[in-house]
């Protein structure tokens, strides 16, 4: 390990050109990876060997999941280029997990519901589904639908791992965002519903007739933002003129009672949530729940929980899928979130997104998967400086917690660094890299896209050290969540670019995840909370605190039932337009910094 007064190089030279070399040379990768352990054996200032070694699973993640989403079809949207991923239906199969996604011309697979391999099947839809629908049919057949032109067949196949599709011999006609669901009882229902106009919708299915329409059409419920702020259109539901979206229907059977979820008001804002209305029968009459909606993150470096699917994991606990915005090149430009879902013991569904873009105990975790990990921000607007930056793309973008925001270097070569001076000694536990998508030009799932680089972190900024190596990763990593050993202790982190499969190098995140030694901020003071004339609004104001890095807001329906929240960075204020008209609230809000969380404040109703 060589070091330098410029703290540019501390990679010895001789083995980066090795390295370098390696890469070209796809024949010699085995003999690369044989190197790169040598070399790391020998390198007793090397850290996260246990983190790049791939032996252990991680356990913790940390949304948006780190797949390696498919770009949009070429020719689409004026030839803009945008990973498409969102909309995701996730199901259970012969103790395996698939998870089907709009447009992914394929679907994933997983074991643990937290790495996630891309399955490419024998038979499929060019394109893939759009906001498709899936189904295990008691583990003998695994049903999926959802065609962009809304006319489709259900395809089946009791053998996913392949991929040897077929379909029913039958056609569902004008069907958008479908749910295809089987009851325990045999009978089979799609529901669908995709529009600022019309109801969620459904009928039975015939399963011994090809599954053609069996019964009426039946409405189930619509849209009303009269009453439902959630439901309003916009970023924080405040669009003058265009009204909210009800779309993405998911039915859940707990408790003998039918949750169907859907989703409001539109994908591409910061509000896009999923609500829930309950029944004791597939067809209802369903039933508005009060707490709504169910999965709903507004606030921090990425927002959105809305459009997903909720699943039985690990341990018969269930999960909520959902999608997550990004939108800066085009709209539906997204990614995929997990938060961990719950019923309360008033049959109530809802999802924790609290912290919701922080790391979470993986579902493996046996005791404590889903909970807040406690490892706190470190790099939040942290002094940052680069190799390089184009013109209004400047380093600071990269901790600024919003993923809309990004660096972009002048090259996307190995000359590329970023570095980040966290102010203070920290134990980092967990590091991520979220790449942006700046001028791509890729479309559809191109093989052989992969990203690699190198961190480094250092105590003094001299003396350097890796935390993480993916010199011959081969992956496409776009959101790259790594966990560090527990000793992994620096100030300074430096990313160093080696390879990116886009023609610019740009990183909408760097994020750091740790501990610190210091205090963690008191309770907050002085909160005030008034329900406005429009009662779907609230206004929220209270004392700002020096020594915290941002405040959590939450609220809900019952001082024990505070199941929504809020992440606000450099604000004593928040304005919220998602309340229910006929329904008292309660409030509370905590601080935290890099040592961890306040305790809680009061919890005034607002009524």
């Amino acid at each position: 390990m060589l070091h330098s007064a410029a703290g540019v190089e501390a990679v010895n030279p001789i083995h980066e050109n090795c390295f370098r070399k390696l890469r070209q040379m796809k024949t010699f990768r085995l003999w690369a990876v044989v190197l790169l352990a040598v070399l790391s054996l020998g390198q007793s200032t090397v850290w996260g060997q246990g983190a790049r070694s791939g032996k252990k699973p991680p356990s913790t993640y940390c949304n948006p999941l780190n797949l390696d989403y498919t770009y949009a079809i070429v020719n689409s949207h004026k030839g803009v280029s945008y990973r498409s991923g969102a909309d995701p239906a996730v199901v259970s199969f012969r103790g395996e997990y698939y998870m089907f996604v709009t447009r992914s011309m394929g679907y994933w697979r997983s074991r643990d519901l937290a790495t996630w391999s891309f399955v490419r099947p024998e038979k499929w839809y060019f394109e893939g589904c759009n906001a498709p629908a899936a189904y295990n049919d008691r583990d003998s057949v695994l049903y999926v639908t959802g065609d962009p032109s809304g006319v489709m067949s259900l395809l089946y196949t009791d053998n996913p791992k392949k991929g040897d599709w077929k379909s029913v011999p039958a056609i569902l006609w004008d069907l958008q965002d479908p749910c295809f669901f089987i009851d325990d009882d045999g009978r089979a229902y799609i529901f669908w519903g995709s529009s600022n106009t019309y109801p969620i919708r459904g009928y039975e299915l015939d399963p011994e007739n090809r599954f053609i329409q069996k019964s009426d059409t039946v409405e189930l419920f619509t849209l009303h933002e009269g009453r439902h702020g959630w439901e309003r259109f916009g970023d924080n539901h405040d669009h003058p003129n265009l009204r909210g979206y009800m779309e993405g229907a998911w039915l859940t059977k707990h408790d003998g009672r039918y949750y169907m979820q859907y989703a409001a008001p539109g994908t591409e804002w910061d509000t896009y949530g999923d609500g829930v209305y309950v029944a004791d029968s597939p067809l209802g009459p369903y039933q508005y729940a009060p707490n709504n909606p169910i999965s709903y993150k507004p606030g921090g470096f990425i927002n959105g929980a809305g459009h997903g699917s909720t699943v039985k994991g690990p341990g018969g606990r269930y999960w909520h899928f959902g999608t997550m915005a990004i939108s800066v090149n085009y709209k539906f430009e997204r990614r995929v979130g997990m938060f961990p879902a719950h019923f309360d013991a008033d049959g109530l569904m809802y999802c924790d997104t609290a912290y919701g873009d922080y790391p979470h105990f993986a579902p493996s975790e046996p005791g404590r998967a889903g909970e807040f990990a406690g490892w706190m921000l470190l790099s939040y607007r942290k002094p940052v400086r680069a190799s390089s930056h184009l013109e209004g793309f400047t380093p600071d973008r990269v901790n600024d917690e919003d993923i809309q925001s990004f660096w972009v270097a002048e090259s996307n070569d190995d000359t590329q660094w970023l570095q980040i001076d966290l102010e203070d000694v920290f134990t980092i536990r967990a590091l991520q890299v979220n790449y942006h998508d700046y001028r791509s030009d890729i479309f559809g799932k191109q093989e052989g896209l992969y990203h690699q680089y190198v961190v480094e972190g250092s105590i003094d900024g001299q003396v350097w050290r890796i935390l993480i190596d993916k010199r011959l990763n081969d992956s496409d990593v776009p959101n790259d969540y790594v966990e560090l050993p527990d000793d992994s202790q620096a100030r300074f982190i430096r990313f160093r670019n080696v390879h990116t499969p886009t023609p610019y190098l740009a990183i909408s995140g760097l994020r750091a995840f740790g501990t610190g030694a210091g205090p963690r901020p008191p309770a907050v003071k002085g909160l005030r909370v008034e329900r406005m004339m429009d009662r779907r609004n609230a206004t929220l104001a209270w004392r700002p605190q020096t020594d915290a890095q941002g405040y959590t807001v939450r609220w809900g329906i019952a001082p024990e039932k505070l199941y929504h929240s809020w992440t606000v960075y450099d604000n004593d204020t928040l304005e919220i337009r998602s309340l229910n008209v006929d329904q008292p609230y309660y409030f509370t809000i905590e601080a935290f910094n890099e040592n961890g969380i306040s305790v809680p404040s009061h919890t005034p109703a607002a009524e």
